[in-house]
């Protein structure tokens, strides 16, 4: 029983120590106290078997007496397999900041440092600009006109984007810019998204471009001519970047600029003689000034000893000699401008390098610290908003749209798409504002902003994908009334570019995270460059006991024991303890994985995939609850705040499963398993009821939906008509015409009808006639039926519509045409 009891002892006091990470003394001192005990109270075998676990991690885990002998071993050891990081990967490491996914890396979150980030919302000048100059903006659009018929946007949009400062939300104020917060960004953007192309045009000029780049780095006479003119439209700009040979291995662009001297006006002007060849450039077909990105070379040693000078950007105006430019890519689905531009033998000035002469070959550096940024508002902010959108139209849609007597809403088939889209429009909203918070604060989320590009974009792939499923026909007939079809076709666009989604997940998000958030893995790496085991010592057995602290916070809170105490209330709660648990469960599978493959990690895509899959599905339920715990709340959203956050941690446990079940060393995948998931797994997908709730909530006219929706274009003010607008008009009415479909659809059932009344028009009148419903009930329900006839109807158009060369026209119901008659022929 002794035995028993000290080993027990043993056991939970080694867990207490793991789990606070508090060193080798206390350990010491607890195997060896246990060890006396054993020995005195006659319990001589496992009192000497404490006693001589007491040694080893005396002699393994105190200071002075390991850096005598094992850290110099293990020093050596580490060199040898620890992966080489070259200078463009330390370059992208070492760009932007560390918050909240550094947390998640620890395996111990502390969340008050997530909610010590405020939120002051927009400001006045902000949510006017959204409540009025985005309205009228968005109301001048028509799909079917932009992308059918003109390819373009309107002139009168063009000119108003650029009157009211569209193109200068980033740029400071003083400057003739909108000055705009991170937060306030990301809500035009949004709100814009009810036209893809839109969304577009205005996003990239605020986003990874001259303009940010001009603010950071320009020289200050490139900021005085420059931003002006960028913040009220005269100067167009776009970045070339990627080419034919250089798209998501952005440093290997083979564009190159060589150091030389040309006469100019008979003055002998040092520059830079460029070429290069760029495709898939976001508004390079009416560009007026270029951001170029080459590799400069110096082979006359014009600025110094160096040759290979390195990556470097430069901003040249359009009409440069040499500059071929104007021809345009066809972007599926959108017409947004776009194309290719090539270079050959442009001389350039050496003042054309953004921020002079200073910044040559700091090009890499100023991309990836600019991504940090930009790739967290654009794109998932256009994702966000056509979710929203998406949401939206299909809500009101399935209510107005009527089989075997019911609206499609109320069927479970339909209803679960509808939960689904809700929820990924819920996540992806709160996910991009309060990233957008942390960007206000002086961040410069380096990891997020890849998570948020994969991951709200794949969401918009899914929600769009259900959004033509529960329309149906409606939206796979294009023409003018089809508000979706369009944006639907364009949605590989956002999944592609500003990093795919495929390198982004397999390669990006744990690859780069692992390094850059670890605690202690980038001062490892930095103890080996500088060969110092003092500093390796440090963050080695600092990380050891992060590794056995992380074991033990898994293996105990799998179990419900010692929760973290979080500054949640209600339902929040529980999912806050439970994102903890996971945390520590991730920082002990990343170690593992380290440990186990090193350097071969690298190439291990689909298990480094799944180990960012983990981390983005606890930093979206981070934000979910972040969102939830600083906004107001209305009625319903508890229901989807349980679905989202149980889908997200379902899909977490999912990706912890292939973990396990993929990591080479099996008997490694299956002890891990067992510490991070003791009991199993505990997040089911979200029950059938919260689906119900849900969809039935979205789908009226709802304080949920009014939540979901706000700031969006949601009224019917715009020169061209709204859908949004109109199916809000529509279940803002629907109980009362709910209720007259009822009464008529019954007696039409009893036979009280004329059994060839089969169109609701046509009961409307007859129960008008029999008496069954009052004149403005029916004069109502005219009106009503009208309007959502309105939009259930598709487009058709002239047979000979599509064909562009009307000489290829088929005439297929045509009167045959009698062949010629064979003339006789005599026969001798």
């Amino acid at each position: 029983m002794l035995t028993l009891l000290l080993i027990v002892l043993a056991v939970i006091g080694l867990l207490v120590v793991m789990r606070r990470e508090a060193g080798a003394t206390p350990a010491f001192a607890l195997l060896g106290a246990l060890g006396l005990v054993g020995l005195v109270l006659d319990a001589p075998v496992i009192g000497t078997l404490l006693l001589i676990a007491a040694v080893a991690v005396a002699v393994a885990g105190l200071p002075a007496l390991r850096s005598k002998w094992l850290t110099p071993r293990i020093f050596a050891t580490f060199k040898k397999v620890a992966p080489k990081v070259s200078d463009t990967e330390r370059t992208a490491l070492e760009a932007g900041t560390v918050s909240w996914d550094g947390e998640l890396f620890s395996g111990k979150p502390q969340w008050e440092s997530l909610l010590n980030y405020k939120d002051d919302g927009l400001s006045e000048a902000e949510q006017a600009f959204l409540d009025n100059q985005c309205a009228k903006a968005a109301g001048m659009c028509n799909a079917w006109d932009i992308a059918q018929e003109r390819a373009d946007l309107p002139q009168q949009l063009w000119d108003y984007l650029k009157k009211e400062g569209f193109f200068g939300m980033i740029i400071p104020k003083e400057y003739g810019g909108l000055g705009f917060s991170a937060k306030a960004q990301s809500m035009v953007l949004q709100k814009l998204s009810a036209n893809e192309t839109l969304m577009v045009t205005v996003g990239v000029p605020n986003s990874l471009g001259p303009g940010e780049l001009l603010l950071k780095y320009g020289t200050q006479e490139q900021k005085d001519h420059y931003l002006p003119r960028l913040s009220d439209g005269r100067e167009i700009p776009c970045f070339g970047l990627t080419g034919p040979r250089a798209g998501s291995d952005a440093t290997s662009l083979p564009d190159t600029g060589v150091v030389c001297k040309q006469v100019i006006n008979g003055e002998e002007v040092l520059g830079l003689r460029l070429n290069f060849e760029k495709r898939w450039i976001t508004l390079a077909p009416i560009a007026t000034v270029v951001g170029l990105a080459f590799r400069l070379f110096d082979p006359e040693k014009l600025l110094g000893d160096e040759e290979d000078r390195g990556i470097t950007l430069a901003l040249i105006p359009r009409d440069t000699q040499g500059m071929d430019i104007g021809r345009r890519h066809h972007p599926i689905g959108s017409p947004f401008m776009n194309g290719p531009i090539k270079g050959n033998d442009v001389f350039v000035p050496l003042d054309t390098i953004i921020g002079g002469p200073d910044m040559i070959g700091q090009g890499w550096r100023m991309l990836v610290e600019c991504l940090s940024i930009g790739r967290c508002i654009t794109l998932p902010s256009g994702a966000t908003g056509t979710a929203r959108y998406a949401l939206g139209w299909s809500g009101g849609f399935t209510r107005v749209r009527r089989q075997f007597n019911v609206p499609v809403a109320e069927m479970e088939g339909v209803q679960e798409p509808l939960a689904r889209m809700a929820s990924l429009a819920y996540i992806s909203a709160a996910t991009v504002y309060q990233t957008a918070n942390l960007i206000d604060h002086g961040e410069k989320p380096a990891v997020p902003s890849a998570i948020l590009k994969s991951q709200l974009t794949e969401f918009q792939r899914v929600l769009l994908s259900d959004a033509m499923d529960v329309h149906g026909g409606k939206a796979v007939t294009l023409g003018p009334r089809n508000y979706l079809g369009i944006g639907y076709s364009a949605n590989p666009v956002a999944i592609t570019v500003e990093g795919a989604n495929i390198m982004t997940r397999n390669l990006m998000i744990f690859g780069q995270g692992a390094i850059r958030c670890h605690p202690y893995v980038l001062d490892e790496l930095a103890a080996k460059d500088a060969n110092d085991v003092k500093a390796f010592d440090k963050a080695f057995f600092g990380h050891a006991g992060l590794i056995f602290g992380n074991a033990a916070r898994a293996f105990t809170l799998g179990f419900g024991l010692g929760k973290q105490s979080v500054p949640f209330s209600g339902p929040a709660a529980t999912y806050a303890q439970d994102i903890a648990r996971l945390s520590a469960g991730f920082g002990l599978c990343a170690d593992a994985a380290m440990a186990s493959l090193g350097s071969t990690l690298k190439k291990r895509e689909m298990l480094s995939a799944r180990l960012g899959d983990v981390l983005s599905n606890l930093y979206l339920a981070s934000m979910v609850l972040k969102q939830w715990h600083t906004g107001n709340k209305v009625e319903g959203e508890e229901a989807l705040l349980h679905y989202s956050l149980q889908f997200l941690l379902n899909r977490a446990e999912q990706a912890f499963v292939e973990i396990f079940d993929n990591l080479p060393n099996r008997t490694l995948g299956k002890v891990l398993k067992v510490v991070v998931m003791p009991t199993g797994r505990r997040w089911n997908k979200p029950h059938d009821d919260l689906a119900r709730d849900i969809a039935q909530r979205v789908s009226t006219h709802s304080a949920l939906r009014s939540k979901l929706l706000s700031n969006t274009w949601d009224k019917d003010d715009g020169a061209e008509s709204n859908p949004l607008a109109r199916y809000n008009a529509l279940l803002v009415d629907y109980d009362r015409a709910e209720a007259l479909y009822r009464t008529v659809n019954k007696a039409y059932a009893k036979g009280e009808l004329p059994q060839t009344a089969l169109h609701p028009e046509a009961r409307i009148e007859a129960a008008l006639e029999k008496g069954l419903i009052k004149e403005d009930d029916a004069q109502f329900m005219r009106t009503f039926e009208a309007e959502v006839l309105e939009m259930l109807t598709v487009d058709d158009f002239a047979y000979d519509a599509f064909a562009k060369d009307k000489s290829t026209l088929i005439n297929h119901n045509a009167a045959p045409v009698a062949p010629p008659l064979q003339e006789e022929t005599s026969v001798k």
